[in-house]
């Protein structure tokens, strides 16, 4: 059978093919200056922020003692070790992680004004206000997850998003120190979601344990355990049904948004949990650099300076219009996107 690839017969130079974005390429040979600098930016990173707080240390030891025991007695890929490829960058994310708060903490606040998500929380007020407080609870933990649901699919279906995002999915192995790798810009994702709920009228105390338990509850999600707990896969989350979230299986691209329960996933036709095979490949397909700072840095090739935008307020203001309305335009076809279909299915159609 001859190749019924879409170059077959064709003579095509590798000249005129498209060029990859540029965050999807490798980074260009590094002088030994620059080299030299990359090494020693990740000790200056650690030392300001054990500096700062001991939190994330304290924290990683915790971890250490519950979560390393259980991984050791029912793990789910049997020969993964503590000392796995590349797990100190994860250590090292999670040793930052206190001073990277602080980063994430100011883009949450610009993410959650752009956002707009204090609209519908103003519109939906009066209704709330409405609602018995013995039930308020359970209609907020309803409310932010539906949010971050939406969130958490832009962020892996919109490009620009994504950039941020793949430093979370880039780790190949899962275990209990995995969860810590995160952009602090990605740090913004549920932003949305909490400050719907408090604009909404939600008391400020049960959105931060939400979004607090958000956090813990990832951290456990991640671990190397064997643990399927069939019977609530339809009810809460499981490590199963993060780890498929983590996939770069093809089935399980675009899937398992939902943060607590999964029923949004359900709804909406993301919902994956094969029973015939558990997840075995994770990571992303494009090239991620190993490293905190140069993950950190990663997302951001490309973008330009922006202290350009400060010499050139006109243009950066029309630049920033034109990127505003494709994003409402991504965010639009994210969501009528029918069931069965993919972002991919999407971009091919438009030309994206």
């Amino acid at each position: 059978m001859g190749d019924s690839s879409p170059a077959a017969g064709c003579d095509i130079r590798a000249e005129d093919l498209p060029s990859p974005p540029l965050h999807l390429l490798p980074p260009p040979p590094m002088s030994l200056l620059r080299r030299v600098f990359m090494r020693l930016m990740p000790v200056a990173l650690l030392a300001g922020a054990l500096y700062y707080s001991t939190e994330g240390l304290i924290v990683l030891g915790v971890l250490f003692v519950l979560v390393v025991p259980f991984e050791k007695l029912f793990p789910r890929h049997k020969g993964q070790k503590v000392r796995r490829p590349h797990v100190s960058t994860d250590i090292s994310f999670a040793l930052a992680t206190p001073l990277l708060g602080v980063i994430a903490g100011i883009g949450a606040i610009f993410v959650g004004i752009v956002s707009l998500a204090w609209i519908p929380g103003l519109l939906v007020r009066p209704l709330v206000a409405m609602i018995p407080e013995s039930i308020l609870p359970f209609v907020g933990i309803l409310l932010f997850d539906a949010a971050a649901y939406w969130t958490h699919r832009f962020y892996h279906e919109i490009p620009i998003l994504w950039r941020f995002h793949s430093i979370h999915h880039s780790t190949e192995h899962l275990d209990w120190v995995s969860g810590f790798r995160a952009h602090p810009f990605d740090g913004t994702l549920v932003a949305p979601a909490f400050v719907f709920l408090l604009v909404a009228g939600f008391s400020p105390e049960l959105t931060g344990a939400l979004v607090v338990v958000q956090f813990l509850l990832g951290l456990f999600l991640h671990a190397n355990v064997s643990w399927r707990l069939s019977p609530l896969h339809k009810i809460f989350i499981t490590p199963e049904f993060h780890h498929w979230h983590h996939s770069n299986e093809p089935d399980a691209l675009w899937t398992n948004y939902s943060t607590f329960l999964p029923i949004w996933d359900l709804i909406l036709g993301t919902y994956y949990m094969p029973k015939d095979k558990r997840p075995q490949v994770y990571g992303v397909s494009e090239h991620i650099p190993d490293g905190i700072v140069e993950q950190l840095l990663h997302p951001l090739r490309g973008l330009g300076n922006p202290l350009w935008a400060l010499r050139h307020p006109f243009k950066a203001t029309r630049i920033a219009a034109r990127f505003s309305w494709r994003l409402v335009g991504d965010m639009k076809r994210s969501v009528f996107r029918g069931r069965g279909t993919s972002p991919r299915d999407i971009q091919m159609r438009t030309g994206d």
